[in-house]
């Protein structure tokens, strides 16, 4: 058996692993953080996407960031909060848009 098979989440090697769970994601994540196992390491170990541990690492910060804050956000606000940017820039993008589609049938063709 290889380095990375011997790989273990909470006593589980990377055959045993059906199901992802909160505890395991977090002790892949926090093994990552900690310089344990890179995000390719652990992709190739536990045969799962580069972009999906990444995103769990991500979160992991994000949560990690939150939980140290004076007043934690709840979950709740914490969408909440990420909805309302989303929604704003996707408003300025759509704005943007409409802009360049304005001016391009204001400005006369050239080639004509």
């Amino acid at each position: 058996m290889s380095e990375k098979e011997d790989l273990l989440v909470n006593g589980k090697t990377s055959d045993e692993i059906k199901r992802w769970t909160v505890r395991r994601k977090s002790v892949l994540v926090m093994d990552i953080i900690q310089g344990k196992m890179t995000v390719k390491e652990g992709s190739q170990a536990f045969d799962l996407p580069v972009s999906e541990i990444e995103r769990w690492v991500a979160e992991g910060k994000r949560g990690l960031e939150n939980a140290l804050r004076v007043n934690p956000l709840e979950v709740k606000e914490q969408y909440e909060r990420q909805i309302k940017e989303l929604q704003q820039a996707y408003g300025e993008a759509m704005l943007e848009l409409r802009g360049k589609k304005k001016q391009q049938t204001q400005t006369p063709n050239e080639d004509t």
